[in-house]
């Protein structure tokens, strides 16, 4: 690809057809496009199940959910149950880059829109990437997987919360987002490969081998020692002090890694007796010690406001960090300064994590409504006005309808009596 045609992106040019529904998929596919992909979203008649998780809903009836991970692409919606549908879709295929779906194993094989029997003849330059929960095999292979019940299978809830609060869900669907992270970089790598040999592949994850992963280094401690993790609330098991205290007006987390960092976090506070303290000298001895070093430092940090305190040791190189809201989070001025909170077509959104020096990216077009770009995307793939209008009067195609349509009425309980 020459440099001149990068200039929205680094994969601008790539075109990608995704399948995929709720959030690991969509948001592989949404940092394609933040990087200049051209990613066409086909959903179900039903639409993406994401549409309808508010409320919070926007001006035009779409939740808030669904707008955070499809921003940049064009949509439409396609009935692939239908032989019809699916001829619809294999011609979207020609020319296309990476197809990303998301559907229970075994369903586009059904379809006889299966990688090795099909797909990948036909189409040899293609990037099939495929999620799931549990893949296809095995003792679980083939069953439906949510982040929430990954946490829970994996061990991520067992780790997550303090003793008195039991096993806790982490509160962002951290299996999903990673998932999508680790598709992404699949299609990346098949993408390189494929520059070496002129073929595409598929590309494999599972949310089960996403969240066993994530176990660093509950899994490793494990491993090692035979000893069964446990719930340290915000504390961590191998550093201290590394948890959150209380201040004079709020709570602050303390990430302390080291001797040194510890040594000039004593120095800031004015506990220099501390480092005389045997208990404290090394981190090994302050995890020994965990629960005296916290009564002596909450004891100190009561007499400290959390911004000046926090802002001080930072410039001390002494991580430390408020506790903030997600308002608050928002409200940094370094997140203007990174360009953190973007707006496209009245979409507010969080900005492109991953910026690159000579071809930046960005936040693309707001993210689309329910079968908004159908009439262009079968245009591109040569459909012409007549059949166009056959597939929708069909039901093939959906079309464009607001997003309120899209919603459950709201049941109302009967009165009790």
């Amino acid at each position: 690809m020459p440099a001149s045609d990068l200039t929205r992106g680094a994969v601008t040019g790539l075109k990608v057809v995704d399948l995929s529904r709720v959030l690991a998929g969509p948001l592989c596919t949404q940092m394609l496009a933040d990087h200049g992909a051209d990613v066409v979203k086909i959903e179900p008649p039903a639409g993406d199940e994401t549409r309808g998780l508010g409320p919070p809903f926007d001006a035009a009836g779409q939740a808030a959910y669904f707008g955070a991970v499809n921003r940049g692409k064009r949509g439409m919606a396609l009935d692939l149950s239908r032989a019809n549908g699916r001829a619809v879709l294999e011609a979207l295929l020609e020319g296309a880059d990476v197809l990303v779906e998301n559907f229970l194993p075994g369903t586009m094989e059904r379809w006889g829109l299966g990688y090795e029997a099909h797909l990948s003849e036909r189409f040899p330059r293609l990037i099939y990437c495929a999620i799931s929960g549990f893949g296809a095999d095995g003792p679980l292979g083939g069953l439906p997987g949510y982040d929430a019940v990954l946490q829970a299978m994996c061990g991520l809830m067992s780790i997550n919360g303090a003793q008195e609060s039991g096993a806790t869900r982490v509160g962002v669907p951290i299996v999903d987002y990673v998932t999508g992270y680790n598709a992404l970089t699949g299609v990346l790598l098949a993408l390189a490969a494929r520059e070496r040999t002129g073929r595409g592949q598929r590309v494999e994850v599972t949310l089960f081998d996403t969240a066993l992963g994530l176990l660093v280094p509950h899994a490793a401690n494990w491993l090692c020692s035979g000893n069964t993790p446990g719930r340290l609330g915000s504390a961590h098991p191998n550093i201290a002090p590394y948890d959150k205290f209380a201040a004079a007006d709020g709570e602050i987390f303390l990430g302390i890694l080291n001797d040194g960092q510890f040594r000039r976090f004593c120095q800031k506070v004015a506990r220099d007796d501390l480092l005389d303290d045997p208990r404290f000298r090394t981190n090994a001895d302050r995890l020994a010690h965990v629960a005296a070093l916290r009564t002596e430092l909450e004891r100190t940090l009561a007499k400290f406001t959390s911004e000046a305190l926090c802002r001080d040791l930072m410039q001390a190189g002494v991580p430390a960090g408020a506790v903030n809201t997600v308002p608050q989070a928002f409200a940094q001025a370094h997140v203007a300064h990174r360009d953190m909170l973007v707006e496209s077509e009245g979409h507010r959104a969080p900005g492109v994590p991953v910026k690159l020096a000579r071809t930046p990216g960005g936040a693309g077009r707001r993210p689309p409504r329910f079968g908004e770009h159908a009439r262009d995307i079968l245009a591109d793939a040569g459909f012409d006005e007549r059949t166009i209008n056959g597939l929708i009067e069909t039901g093939i195609v959906s079309p464009q309808r607001k997003d309120t349509a899209l919603r459950r009425p709201t049941r109302t309980r009967p009165k009790q009596s």
